[in-house]
C-alpha cells in the first residue's frame, strides 16, 4: 500500500532521535534570573543570550506597558500601509545615531533582517564571500539572493584575501559576524576592513552577539576597534540579545539603506514591530548606555569562569566572550551531558549538527551579568 501524500512530507521524531539530532521545546516559567522555572522546578540557566541581564527589567517592561496604553498593542499593518509610527521613527534615529551610521531600519527579526538586507543587495550579478561558521540565517538570505557565493575557511582574512583574488566580478560583499554565535569567536574585523577596501568589496557585519555588549557604551564590534561606517559600510544587528527585547535593525548609509526600503521583502511584506517593542527597545538602549557596570560585570565572570575551568582541570576554548562552549564531540556524549545537569538543576543546551559541524557537538554555555560567582562556582561543581 503506498503512503498517504502527507506521510511523504512528514518525518518521524524517531528518524532525528536514531543519531540523537531530536531538538525540543521546553515550555518554560520565569523566575528570579538567572533562574527559570519548568514544571514548578528552578533551573540555574546558562543557556541565555540575555546577556546584560535586561530582558526582565522593571523598566523596560513599563516603558512597554506606557505604549501599549498610547499606541495599542500591534501596529496593524505594514510599514508601507500605516504600521510606521513615530515611535518606530524615533528608535530607528537612536540607533543610526547611536551606532554611527546615517540611517537605520527596523526588522521583526536578525532572522528577517538578514534575509531582507542581503537579498535587497544581491542578485545573480553579485558575489558573496562568507566565513564558513556564519550564522544560518545568512546562509539562507544568501542562497535566496541567486548571488554566487564561496565560504572562506573561519576567521582567517588570508584565506578571503585569496578568494577575492581569484574574484573578477563588480559587485563582492563580504559577510561575517562580530562574535560567531557558536563558538564564541571574535571576528577580526579591523583586517576585513582593510582588505574589503584594498579589493573593492562591500562589508557586511552581523553584530547580533556583540551589539550592547562590546565598544564604548555597548555601542559593538566596530565602536571596540575603532572602526567607522566607512570600514564596515553595513551592519546588523538583534534586540534580543543583550537588550533583552526582540527584534533587530539593519544601519548603514542612507543610500544603502534606501535600497532596502525599495527591495527588502522582509521588511516590505510584513506587519510592522508592535510600537510597545519599539518603546521597551528605546527604553533598554538608553540602559545599555548608561549603565556599564554590566559590562564590567559580566566580563569579570568570563574571567572567573575560565580560572574555574582551569583550576578544575576542565577543558575549555579560546572564547573571550559571553559565549563558551564546551566542545565534546559526539551528539550523543553531549546530550547526555546537558541531560545530566538538568537533572542537578542546570540548563545548559546541547548544540549538535547541523547547527555546528560533524563532530563538533557542544554544551554552549551563556554568562549574563545576572549571574554571580556562586552560580559559576555550582555549575563548576556539577
Amino acid at each position: 500500500m503506498q503512503p498517504s501524500v502527507q506521510a511523504l512530507f512528514e518525518t518521524a521524531a524517531g528518524d532525528y532521535a536514531a543519531d540523537d539530532r531530536l531538538r525540543e521545546r521546553r515550555p518554560l516559567q520565569p523566575d528570579n534570573a538567572p533562574r527559570i522555572k519548568h514544571h514548578g522546578r528552578s533551573y540555574l540557566n546558562f543557556c541565555s543570550n540575555d546577556y546584560l541581564g535586561l530582558a526582565a527589567d522593571s523598566r523596560i517592561a513599563r516603558a512597554m506597558n506606557d505604549a501599549v496604553d498610547h499606541y495599542g498593542v500591534g501596529a496593524g499593518a505594514s510599514q508601507y500601509v500605516t504600521g510606521y509610527m513615530e515611535i518606530h521613527a524615533e528608535l530607528e534615529q537612536a540607533l543610526a545615531e547611536f551606532c554611527g551610521y546615517e540611517r537605520a531600519l527596523l526588522f521583526n527579526s536578525g532572522y528577517m533582517a538578514n534575509l531582507g538586507a542581503i537579498t535587497a543587495l544581491c542578485n545573480r550579478d553579485t558575489s558573496i564571500h562568507v566565513d564558513r561558521l556564519a550564522h544560518a540565517s545568512l546562509v539562507d538570505a544568501i542562497v535566496l539572493s541567486r548571488a554566487r557565493f564561496r565560504r572562506y575557511a573561519h576567521n582567517d582574512p588570508a584565506a578571503l584575501n585569496a578568494n577575492l583574488d581569484n574574484d573578477d566580478t563588480a559587485r563582492k560583499l563580504v559577510i561575517t559576524e562580530g562574535i560567531f554565535s557558536m563558538e564564541g569567536g571574535r571576528s577580526d574585523v579591523a583586517t576585513l576592513a582593510n582588505i574589503c577596501r584594498s579589493q573593492n568589496a562591500l562589508l557586511y557585519l552581523d553584530d547580533a552577539h556583540a551589539f550592547g555588549v562590546t565598544g564604548k557604551n555597548g555601542r559593538g564590534t566596530c565602536s571596540e576597534l575603532g572602526l567607522t561606517s566607512e570600514d564596515v559600510p553595513i551592519v546588523m544587528a538583534t534586540f534580543g540579545k543583550a537588550l533583552g527585547v526582540g527584534g533587530a535593525f539593519v544601519a548603514g548609509s542612507n543610500g544603502l539603506m534606501e535600497t532596502l526600503v525599495q527591495e527588502a521583502r522582509s521588511l516590505i511584506y510584513t506587519t510592522a514591530p508592535p510600537p510597545g517593542l519599539a518603546a521597551a527597545v528605546l527604553r533598554a538602549l538608553t540602559i545599555v548606555r548608561e549603565e556599564q557596570w554590566r559590562r564590567d560585570k559580566l566580563q569579570g565572570l568570563i574571567d572567573y569562569w575560565q580560572r574555574q575551568l582551569d583550576a578544575h582541570g576542565l577543558p575549555r576554548g579560546t572564547s573571550s566572550s559571553a559565549i563558551q562552549p564546551l566542545i565534546l564531540g559526539a551528539n550523543d556524549k553531549a546530550l547526555m551531558a546537558s541531560r545530566a545537569l538538568y537533572e542537578r538543576g542546570f540548563l545548559v543546551t546541547a548544540i549538535r549538527p547541523p547547527t555546528v559541524p560533524a563532530g563538533s557537538a557542544r554544551l554552549r554555555v551563556t554568562l549574563t551579568a545576572a549571574h554571580d560567582t556562586s552560580d559559576i562556582d555550582q555549575l563548576i561543581a556539577a
